[in-house]
């Protein structure tokens, strides 16, 4: 049987570059045949690591078998993982998120969850000296999984173990880190050819906070204006997608990962009451700016209230 790798639901550079590393390492260093498959279609930035290290997308599947061996990357939260995530067998989950819990498994199976910037940053802790086996396109997913995460070390979630692994790597390719990046986040600010539903879910999480359900959306750039400029119709899609998906509200924040600082769209009272409860913000518009905020995982979601 054929180990399926995946990550979470609207995949980003971690969650499509990491499913590939590991399944090369499963099916040709440890002789567990398997197979990296997505959730949904890979951001801007991941299609262009793609492209630029010459990988094969990998397949995109909605759901999986009951019975089916797989290996969870970047997530833990059933959530963002199919719907038959239970009646699979899960071999094993490698995270860098807060345990969610809901997951049930139906063997004793290997997780690894360490808070690090990146998947991708385990996975080499976990190869070891095998990773000298990997070829350059797996070695070039791993350097673009960790620089997109870490916005080139811009996030507060960056340790200095991720730092030290990508410099490790860059040197091992022979890439510029600043030139690569930014190609990386050039990539990232391309969203031209997407609709305003398909930008509210592209990096896009579930999280219930004191009863609401909500959508906290990020969107990374280095052109915020061109995301700005779209502001009112961003706003005007937010009700039918939190329809469609289910959840009270979407929140969206606009990173500018120059600025290192975030604006918050502000469409409605609910969405004033949790930035004013939430960051140290008066809101007087339909946006608020919050200087130094730039992950979800380790500045947003942790200060949520309503």
């Amino acid at each position: 049987m054929t180990t399926l790798v995946f990550g979470h639901k609207s995949p980003d550079t971690d969650s499509t570059g990491s499913p590939i590393i590991w399944a090369w390492y499963l099916s040709e260093v440890k002789g567990v045949p398997a197979k990296p498959v997505l959730l949904g279609e890979p951001n801007t930035e991941a299609a262009f690591v793609l492209r630029h290290w010459g990988l094969t997308k990998p397949e995109i599947i909605s759901d999986v078998d009951a019975g089916a061996s797989v290996v969870i990357v970047d997530t833990n939260n059933p959530a963002e993982l199919p719907p038959s995530i239970n009646e699979a067998r899960i071999e094993g989950i490698i995270d860098h998120h807060m345990l969610v819990g809901g997951l049930k498994t139906k063997n004793p199976i290997d997780i690894t969850i360490r808070p690090l910037a990146c998947t991708a940053t385990i996975m080499h802790d976990l190869m070891g000296d095998d990773l000298a086996k990997a070829p350059k396109a797996i070695k070039g997913a791993m350097l673009s999984c960790i620089l997109s995460d870490t916005l080139e070390f811009r996030s507060p979630t960056t340790t200095a173990h991720d730092k030290a692994v990508a410099e490790k790597l860059a040197a091992d390719l022979g890439v510029s880190i600043p030139d690569f990046a930014a190609q990386l986040f050039e990539a990232k600010s391309d969203v031209s050819a997407f609709s305003d539903a398909a930008l509210l879910r592209m990096d896009s999480k579930e999280y219930n906070i004191d009863g609401k359900e909500l959508r906290v959306s990020v969107l990374e750039t280095t052109a915020p204006k061109i995301l700005l400029d779209r502001k009112a119709s961003l706003m005007a899609s937010m009700p039918a997608v939190a329809k469609e998906d289910g959840a009270d509200q979407v929140l969206l924040f606009i990173i500018d990962i120059l600025k290192e600082e975030a604006t918050l769209l502000v469409p409605n009272d609910l969405v004033k009451q949790i930035a004013e409860a939430s960051f140290p913000c008066k809101v007087s518009g339909d946006t608020v700016v919050l200087p130094g905020i730039m992950s979800r995982k380790k500045q947003i979601i942790p200060a949520l209230k309503i």
